[in-house]
């Protein structure tokens, strides 16, 4: 038994290094300067700490605390930095704000192109505490009809729930899908648990009215998790 937990122990270290070493190889492709950013910042916080040691002292307290915050701030860092390279990668690709959305920390339910067309321009749906997040993927002059459709499908289950529009995309006044978790972060906080389980149940009871015609759908992109953002 205690050979069996060792051998998973050691798969699981195994299998975080290999998913670390990843991240380090599309981090490079994507960015050469972000590894010496990383070291640079975590290097810059034990230096603070080795000067704070020798001005205030001891050192011998200071210098194992100043390495403890040199990791930590590293490993934020090194987060934040593949976060970036993942998106940089995805951006433009069918599919990526729900790979985005699918991604995200707390109470967030995402379903996935509740409408769309040919061309691969589609609408997800999300439902969350600011109510219900219609979210487009395509160009401005396409999916403006989308959303519209689905607004006022969905206006009658939702009832009085704010329901807002955001379109991802390069264009003119889109949020580009690196920006989207910060935009959805920042709406206001409109529902309490209970109103948005029932707001889930109303919708879940439309009929679904498409199929989404096959093609490339990063549906296996796993964004590397950042410092978790503050919920209101």
């Amino acid at each position: 038994m205690g050979m069996s937990n060792n051998a998973t122990e050691t798969g699981k270290r195994s299998g975080r290094l290999q998913q670390i070493r990843m991240i380090v190889g599309v981090l490079r492709q994507a960015d050469p300067k972000a590894l010496p950013i990383v070291i640079g910042a975590a290097l810059g916080t034990l230096a603070l700490f080795v000067a704070a040691g020798l001005v205030f002292g001891p050192p011998w307290l200071f210098i194992p605390l100043g390495v403890l915050f040199a990791a930590l701030v590293g490993m934020i860092v090194f987060g934040q930095m593949a976060q970036r390279a993942q998106y940089k990668m995805i951006a433009g690709q069918p599919g990526a704000a729900a790979a985005v959305l699918k991604s995200m920390r707390g109470n967030w339910t995402v379903t996935e192109a509740v409408a769309g067309n040919r061309s691969l321009d589609m609408v997800h749906r999300v439902v969350g505490r600011p109510g219900v997040i219609l979210v487009s993927e395509g160009p401005a002059g396409r999916v403006g009809p989308l959303l519209g459709a689905e607004k006022k499908r969905i206006s009658r289950a939702a009832q009085q729930v704010p329901i807002y529009d955001l379109q991802v995309g390069e264009d003119e006044g889109q949020i580009p899908v690196g920006k989207l978790q910060r935009h959805l972060m920042k709406l206001p906080r409109n529902l309490n648990k209970a109103q948005v389980m029932e707001l889930n149940d109303r919708l879940r009871a439309l009929p679904q009215k498409m199929q989404m015609p096959k093609g490339p759908m990063p549906r296996n992109v796993r964004m590397p998790k950042g410092p978790k953002p503050k919920t209101r």
